[in-house]
């Protein structure tokens, strides 16, 4: 995308202050992501990639979308309810206004084509709401639609190890295989993933759990190597055990090249310094525009 558009990506971090972090771990969290988007081949010279929270403005277009967010569609927000019912314990404000934060994410850069997976289709679709609902009352055109993009034909979603939801870090570290886990912990991860006791009958249908296996391993494995393990499920040979050793092996080889350049990377700290701090000032010279026409628009000014 960096070759062909405007691009601007960032690490989240105000989202994460959701669960409540240690300022440790969240500053290394923060340190880590950045590194890997490098390790992945993001270019500063390119793109430009950012920390959240070095843009206040972005804070202030949240506090602007909240005043005309309402509770009943925050709290039909699928995500929510989700976080309703793993985390009983910890539902705070964050948490009922993440999409609204999302929003202005988005729309602080006035996006149209943001490249997200599947599971944040309702996100977009609350982004859009907020941007129209703002263009409506202040009688503007500020803030254009945007849409999800990749450059396939459909969203993409890579399961869990869980076998429940999305693979990601807010889902618990067992549930994900990350860029720079050891190959030792690879195999550890995805020999606990979870599978069943096998099929009872050919071609039987894959429950969701074994469909997520598949998933994981049409993702990293090569194509014959899948077919093989279909035609041991459906004749009812399949030895899960053996898949599970197949995929953290192709997971393994697939993650290795990111795992060597984010060992490089890691070392050095002007560089991932030098990137935040001018990632932070080409996206403040954006995000500073769109913040003086909300203010306009809305009727802020000096006295």
């Amino acid at each position: 995308m960096q070759d062909e558009y405007n691009c601007f990506f960032f690490i989240a971090d105000y989202h994460s202050l959701t669960t409540h972090p240690s300022p440790a771990d969240f500053h290394l969290n923060v340190k880590s992501v950045l590194v890997e988007y490098l390790a992945c081949g993001l270019d500063p010279e390119k793109c430009t990639l950012y920390i959240q929270s070095d843009l206040p403005e972005i804070a202030e277009l949240y506090l602007l979308l909240n005043m005309n967010a309402y509770v009943g569609e925050l709290e039909r927000c699928t995500s929510f309810k989700e976080k309703i019912r793993k985390q009983p314990d910890n539902i705070n404000a964050g948490l009922l206004t993440y999409p609204t934060l999302m929003a202005a994410d988005i729309l602080i850069h006035r996006a149209v084509k943001v490249p997200v997976g599947k599971d944040q289709e309702q996100h977009l679709e609350m982004a859009r709401t907020f941007g129209n609902r703002f263009n409506r009352m202040y009688e503007t055109e500020l803030f254009p639609e945007p849409y999800a993009f990749n450059f396939g034909t459909q969203l993409v979603k890579i399961p869990g190890l869980d076998g429940s939801g999305k693979m990601g870090k807010s889902e618990g570290e067992g549930n994900a295989i990350f860029l720079a886990d050891s190959p030792e912990l690879i195999r550890k991860k995805v020999m606990r993933a979870v599978s069943d006791s096998g099929p009872t009958e050919m071609n039987q249908e894959k429950p969701e759990v074994i469909k997520n296996l598949f998933s994981l391993m049409e993702a990293v494995s090569a194509a014959d190597t899948k077919s093989f393990f279909e035609e041991q499920y459906n004749s009812m040979k399949i030895r899960y055990g053996d898949m599970k050793k197949q995929l953290a092996e192709d997971m393994i080889a697939f993650t290795q090249p990111f795992r060597e350049r984010i060992l490089e990377l890691s070392k050095d700290e002007k560089r991932v310094h030098q990137v935040a701090r001018q990632g932070a000032e080409k996206a403040r010279e954006s995000a500073s525009k769109t913040i003086q026409e909300a203010r306009k628009a809305i009727g802020i000014r000096q006295i």
